[in-house]
């Protein structure tokens, strides 16, 4: 055993686990084709297909594409509890390929009129609202208890690479062939996914394979009687359990506000400061992804409480994204995104490693959910408001307006973290130790 554990160390997570690395892939797929349908729409409304509106236009098909994760918070918490992990996510990935690939044939003999357009934005977002905290959620299931923070940092980083891939191709392939062969892309990958998924071996605690049957939210963390999980908690209990958790998510949401209209603002700098192409577009985008990638493998490095780190990379934050504002030019904005991306990735594997060890195992579909729901609340708004105000204000004056709105929801955190208390672990899935690396100094958790 001793020979062996240098071996593992040496070799990546995603290599020596072949079942998360299938499913790790699988997510970098469906991420990458969501993104890369959500950029590229965008472009393609606001270089090609919009008209005088085109700011409110590409707001109001990105509020489209984020309102599943809000509305279905619900439901995608009963799906992910009654269900076998594995089927929920290859379905999911079939479902959005089997609405893409019709879409993109339909495009390519013909013009796709923009109802469609907004359908198609609409179902991928919604089987992905299904997919990620569903993934969340399977993690302990497909790696070693030692390995968690090993997969969470893998599973951040997807987003920094969709976000890389997906938003680098969006606004080329618009740019060379057309929204159709977005979407053509799109459901190539998303069916790949499906397969990856329906190819991976998930566990359980009790060591048998997938099956739809075997208990997944109660009885691994403790629930009583013949096997059977105990009742699943709503989630406005879950919440109400973890006070400390809800007041943090709730900053993050409120600063998600700002931070998320730079999909909306990044467009609108390009042609209207810039006066650039799709390539600028795609290099902006790059430059978010990369620096959120950086963040991602480097956050757990990043010395410092949670909330003393989480609020100042917010701060940091506000400072690079006004930035462009003020000294308008394609390295500033490359550089102020990269800057901005990694604090991103920072703030993501602190804050969700360490909810993967305070929440309990039979809240953690409910609650992965409803942060999803959470964080993604004030997207669909940011989207409609900063889309609707880029028709009358300069791209300049929206960065700017992006900074000054991070500086109070930094300034909040910050003092969350010296008064609040920490939510003690409340099964065995966390530990005191990880509490107390959240409890304020001169406290105890």
């Amino acid at each position: 055993m001793n020979a062996a554990a240098p071996r593992g160390r040496r070799l990546p997570l995603v290599l020596r686990n072949p079942s998360f690395g299938r499913v790790w892939t699988a997510q970098l797929l469906t991420q990458a084709a969501g993104r890369m349908f959500q950029v590229g729409a965008v472009w393609w409304l606001v270089g090609f297909a919009g008209g005088e509106r085109r700011g409110l236009e590409s707001g109001l098909f990105l509020m489209v594409s984020t309102l599943p994760a809000v509305a279905l918070a619900p439901v995608v918490a009963r799906v992910v509890a009654r269900h076998a992990h594995r089927t929920v996510l290859a379905v999911a990935a079939a479902v959005a390929g089997a609405v893409a690939v019709p879409v993109a044939l339909w495009a390519y003999a013909g013009d796709l009129p923009m109802p469609a357009v907004y359908a198609v934005g609409l179902a991928l977002a919604a089987c992905q609202a299904v997919f990620d905290p569903c993934l969340t959620t399977s993690v302990p299931e497909l790696v070693e208890d030692t390995d968690i923070e090993a997969a969470t940092g893998f599973e951040l980083s997807t987003q920094s690479l969709a976000g890389l891939g997906g938003g680098l191709l969006g606004p080329l392939l618009v740019d060379a062939g057309g929204l159709p062969a977005v979407v053509a892309v799109c459901g190539t990958a998303y069916l790949l996914a499906a397969l990856l998924v329906a190819s991976a071996r998930f566990r359980h605690a009790t060591g048998t394979s997938d099956a739809p049957q075997e208990p997944q939210d109660g009885s691994m963390a403790g629930g009583e009687g013949h096997g059977t999980p105990a009742a699943p908690r709503t989630l406005r209990q879950i919440l109400a359990g973890l006070p400390f958790i809800r007041r943090v998510l709730l900053c993050f949401a409120a600063a998600n506000l700002f931070t998320t209209a730079v999909y909306v603002v990044m467009p609108l700098y390009t042609r209207g400061v810039l006066h650039s192409t799709g390539s600028t577009v795609a290099t902006l985008e790059a430059a978010l992804g990369a620096g959120t990638l950086v963040g991602s493998f480097t956050g757990a490095r990043v010395p410092g409480r949670p909330i003393a780190v989480g609020s100042a990379c917010l701060a940091v934050m506000a400072v690079a994204l006004g930035l462009p504002g003020l000294w308008a030019g394609h390295a500033t904005a490359t550089g102020a995104l990269a800057v901005a991306g990694w604090c991103v990735g920072v703030i993501g594997v602190r804050f969700v490693a360490l909810f993967q060890r305070l929440v309990p195992t039979a809240d953690k579909p409910g609650f992965f959910a409803v942060m999803q729901a959470l964080l993604g609340a004030t997207f669909p708004l940011s989207s409609l408001v900063f889309g609707a105000l880029g028709d009358h204000l300069g791209a300049r004056a929206l960065c700017l307006v992006q900074g000054a709105g991070l500086v109070p929801v930094a300034l909040a955190l910050w003092w969350l973290g010296g008064r609040a208390r920490p939510d003690a672990p409340r099964t065995g899935t966390g530990d005191a130790a990880t509490a107390a690396h959240l409890t304020p100094a001169g406290e105890t958790s």
